[in-house]
């Protein structure tokens, strides 16, 4: 029985494919085991959203050699649809595969024996169409499940729609049958997720279902929770944000990419949406869902985004009742619009500008948490266990730390939130144990 071992870069939605691909070789007879216990294959699930990503995926084929010299290194994911010929020059790499054939790497690499030179199975994005269906199981108390594929919009700055294809999706009936499978496993959380997850529906370009009609469906499922990993705003209608407003299993914590808080900036990025209509989705999660958790992803240095472009982005963000953010660095994407724009903003000025959103981000985290304390919660305990203490996350996205108890794994337990400690944390007591929150 051969051992093979995986190694996941990127996003949710890579998480869920590499998990789904483990489970086939698992079904045809492989030992899935530990990156570090000498596996005779390694799969490394690739990104390609950043350079830091792809000079990742160099030093994890590095890493593998090191513990595993004789072992079959195959690369799959973003990074190895967009440079498949970069990829098998990288030494140790035994094959490339892209978007269509990464579904089918026990089949193409049957018996995985290390060929002279590299192999590589990466057809033009062009004629990728299928939806494959994948989730995570086993890997975490939580399951990502792939609800829809690949990008249709056309964002300056992105490589997604290169690596992945046009639009496509799944169907609610397997979804809703998925969904109960994942059940049945035991697991209490699913988060639904896809490149653009609320441009559910596209099957060979036609529109079959939508999101809305999807996460109503889904509400039967007899799951503890639903989360909704990110959903552009141009996409997040009135009634998805009410449905979830009133779902029993929906959680209150919507995930939002603005990018930019500049009208100028946007334009540039060709973003669907201007300010003014993140603005307005904002204030109707919270008109509904007061204690809703609002995340949001923003990128600086973008080419043209002078101080002035920043500044209407610090001030935007600074006054929108938002809870946390992802910063992103810009950098520069081979084959993107925005790799040929003029007004390139240094490096330099790229990190102070991350480092002050950075210290914005954990202002609006403690006020999030400072409107949330003496309130009840449910907090779902993962089997994340560092330094003695086991972590979970309330329904609106409040990381806890509790005491390790290995009862309360996989369970939810209600606590009150009554106060943040001086690094941060909230606290709750409970008659069980003291837990903080991070």
């Amino acid at each position: 029985m051969k051992k093979v071992a995986f190694y996941t870069l990127g996003c949710k939605l890579n998480y869920s494919e590499t998990s789904t691909i483990s489970r086939t070789f698992e079904e045809k007879g492989y030992q899935k085991v530990e990156f570090t216990d000498r596996p005779d294959i390694f799969i490394i699930n690739t990104c390609s959203v950043t350079e830091n990503a792809d000079k990742k995926c160099r030093k994890v084929v590095k890493e593998a050699r090191a513990i595993s010299p004789d072992a079959y290194v195959a690369i799959i994911g973003c990074y190895a649809q967009l440079k498949p010929k970069e990829i098998s020059e990288i030494p140790g790499v035994d094959a490339v595969l892209g978007a269509a054939e990464k579904f089918r790497l026990v089949e193409l690499l049957d018996g995985f024996v290390r060929p002279t030179s590299p192999t590589v199975y990466a057809s033009e994005i062009e004629t990728v169409e299928t939806f494959n269906t994948s989730y995570s199981l086993h890997d975490r108390t939580r399951t990502f499940l792939k609800v829809q594929d690949g990008c249709d919009y056309s964002c300056t700055f992105c490589t997604i729609p290169l690596a992945r294809g046009s639009s496509r999706s799944d169907s609610i009936a397997n979804l809703v049958g998925h969904a109960n499978e994942i059940v049945a496993a035991g697991v209490k959380e699913i988060v639904l997720t896809g490149v653009n997850t609320g441009d559910f529906g596209l099957r060979q370009g036609i529109r079959h279902e939508r999101f809305i009609d999807l996460i109503r469906a889904l509400d039967a499922v007899a799951v503890e929770r639903f989360r909704i990993s990110s959903i552009e705003p141009n996409l997040l209608s009135d009634d998805i944000i009410d449905f979830v407003s009133q779902s029993k299993r929906f959680v209150p914590h919507f995930h939002i990419p603005l990018q930019s808080g500049s009208n100028a900036i946007l334009k540039l990025m060709r973003r669907r949406y201007q300010r003014e209509l993140y603005a307005s989705r904002v204030a109707k999660i919270k008109a509904v869902m007061p204690h809703c958790c609002i995340g949001v992803d923003v990128i600086v240095g973008f080419p043209g985004e002078t101080h002035v472009h920043f500044l209407e982005t610090y001030q935007f963000l600074n006054e929108l009742d938002i809870s946390y953010l992802h910063v992103f660095t810009y950098s520069e994407r081979a084959n993107t619009v925005a790799s040929t724009l003029p007004g390139a903003v240094s490096m330099r000025e790229r990190n102070e500008r991350s480092r002050m959103l950075h210290i914005l981000s954990d202002k609006k985290r403690r006020a999030f948490y400072e409107k949330n304390l003496n309130q009840s919660f449910t907090v779902l305990f993962e089997n994340d266990v560092e330094d003695g203490k086991m972590h979970g996350f309330t329904e609106n996205y409040i990381r806890v730390a509790a005491h390790y108890d290995p009862l309360l794994i996989n369970e939810t337990k209600k606590v009150v939130l009554t106060g943040i400690n001086e690094r941060g944390c909230v606290e709750v007591e409970e008659e069980v144990t003291m837990i903080n929150v991070q």
